[in-house]
């Protein structure tokens, strides 16, 4: 994989893709909130930015609805790319699989914060041990 330069920032195709019956809407299976499809920063939405919650509908290229599972993907807990990115790892409760996805500029800040420090919380790991990784 080549390296990327750190301010580079991965372009993202546009996408033929009616999100919800009007396409430009949807209701979040999780909070049940009615969610806009634009979502700043990233080119499609493809989870709720209240509860973070999506479902599973993408097969292999975000926005391609070919996935035939359409289970609930609970947000897991995040990542970082090299490029300082975030992205948010959604667990799908019906098929068990794991799915990497870009936050948009709307997201809940504190529900993003709450998945970035999940781990600290665990007593079962020594925070001292998290802070040498």
């Amino acid at each position: 994989m080549p390296r990327r330069h750190p301010g580079h920032r991965r372009p993202q195709r546009r996408k033929d893709v009616r999100h919800g019956e009007r396409g430009d809407a949807f209701r979040c299976v999780g909070c049940r909130l009615d969610v806009p499809a634009d979502a700043p920063g990233t080119a499609h939405r493809n989870h709720c930015p209240h509860c973070l919650t999506s479902l599973h509908v993408d097969h292999r290229i975000p926005g391609d609805r070919r996935a035939g599972c359409r289970g609930r993907m609970v947000a897991f807990s995040v990542t970082v790319r090299q490029d300082g990115e975030w992205m948010i790892i959604h667990h799908c409760q019906s098929c068990g699989g794991l799915s990497a996805n870009r936050i948009a500029g709307d997201d809940n800040a504190l529900a993003l914060l709450r998945i970035a420090v999940r781990p600290l919380s665990d007593r079962r790991l020594p925070v001292r041990a998290l802070l040498t990784l």
